[in-house]
């Protein structure tokens, strides 16, 4: 015999997904009020942690995206025309 309890039916696929929606909307709740903004230590726009910066490119104090250097290559080429 068995040592735990046992269903005596199968749980059907909508009372399943019903529990398992109700978890997914409870942690959307919980999630959308966790996003956390700091502000950028280069431009000091509004960005969020642990994210490059959305304005300038930035992260931790480093170029990442390089958008700098792309505007500094588009104000060469336009002073050398």
């Amino acid at each position: 015999m068995a040592k735990h309890p046992v269903p005596k039916q199968k749980t059907s696929k909508g009372r399943t997904s019903r529990r398992f929606k109700a978890f997914q909307n409870r942690a959307r709740i919980r999630l959308a009020d966790a996003v956390n903004l700091k502000k950028c230590s280069n431009c000091g726009d509004s960005a969020r942690a642990h994210h490059i910066c959305e304005s300038c490119g930035f992260y931790r104090g480093k170029d990442v995206q390089g958008k700098v250097a792309k505007a500094e290559e588009k104000i060469t080429t336009i002073k050398a025309d």
